[in-house]
């Protein structure tokens, strides 16, 4: 080997939490807390619409769905975080990192896709109600969620194809606390015109969701605002204040994490959006779900007692 010639690189080394190390099991047990909690609540939310039949309609298969994927998103990132923040190697294998970029913003793009379909189930139901149930059958709803998983794992395929065939011969250190499109481009040792193609596409499909789910809120509000009774503007309003809390909670912290392009932030403000777009929106989602729905809270009240019941 010559002495310009430089090594393959085959793992990658997190430099995200190195301003933590001095108290990384402060950040460790809450980081875990809220995972566990993350965990056990979208689980609870999913349980409970599956086991509640007044709760078999669109609405709520959307969101058990959601809930599901949340589990798996927040999955494929903190568990090795949590494993970088008691570790002396905080390292990943170029396979591990390859695999947690798919699976992380596949995951994401299946919650984007679902989000989505969420604000024009609630445009149908709200602005054309008489024809809902002949619009979104159960066949339909069992449609879209399967594809919205299924296109949102088959988009991101060829992306990941070609960074799996990039050279990596350079520094291998990833400034940020999991793997991610960009930190790992600028380590490519070749070319990285193409990360400024890869925002401008994450750009136009994030504001094209924002666009198709804003639009559709908008009219949705017109037509509240029209509701003549006061009651009956109040239980429309509910019905969606759930899902655009979450919507705001998902795309606001996306939007800070992809539509900044060029823009450098300093390295604990953007490990402060990460941790907010990996782990805060996932942890206020069950939150939003069970306290803003009343019907929800019910079905959750009864599957605890239905647990306590079999425990006993």
């Amino acid at each position: 080997m010559t002495s310009n010639q430089t090594a393959a690189v085959t793992e990658f080394l997190f430099c995200g939490f190195l301003k933590f190390e001095d108290g990384s099991l402060l950040v460790f047990i809450p980081l875990l807390v809220i995972y566990i909690f993350i965990v056990i609540g979208n689980l609870t939310v999913f349980f409970a619409v599956r086991m509640d039949s007044s709760l078999h309609n669109p609405m709520y298969n959307f969101i058990s769905i959601f809930s599901f994927l949340e589990i798996w998103y927040t999955t494929a990132t903190i568990p090795k975080m949590l494993s970088n923040l008691i570790s002396e190697q905080r390292t990943i294998s170029m396979t591990g990192c390859l695999l947690q970029m798919y699976f992380f913003h596949s995951l994401g793009n299946s919650e984007g896709i679902l989000l989505t379909t969420m604000a024009i189930d609630r445009y149908v139901a709200i602005c054309n109600p008489l024809r809902y149930p002949t619009i979104m059958t159960p066949r339909l709803c069992g449609q879209l969620c399967a594809g919205s998983c299924i296109f949102g794992f088959l988009v991101l395929l060829p992306e990941i194809a070609w960074i799996s065939t990039l050279p990596f011969c350079g520094p291998n250190q990833i400034h940020q606390i999991f793997c991610d499109f960009e930190p790992v481009l600028r380590l490519a040792c070749t070319d990285t015109s193409m990360i400024l193609v890869e925002d401008v596409i994450h750009a136009v499909a994030i504001i094209f969701s924002i666009l198709v789910i804003g639009l559709s809120y908008i009219r949705i509000i017109t037509v509240i605002l029209r509701i003549p009774s006061v009651e009956g503007r109040q239980k429309a309003f509910s019905t969606c204040a759930a899902h655009l809390g979450v919507f705001l909670m998902f795309y606001g912290s996306v939007s800070l994490m992809y539509l900044r392009f060029s823009a450098v932030f300093p390295p604990i403000l953007d490990t402060t959006i990460a941790l907010m777009f990996a782990v805060l929106a996932p942890l206020f989602n069950p939150i939003i779900y069970s306290l803003r729905n009343k019907d929800m809270k019910i079905a959750i009240k009864k599957l605890l007692c239905h647990q306590k019941v079999f425990a006993e």
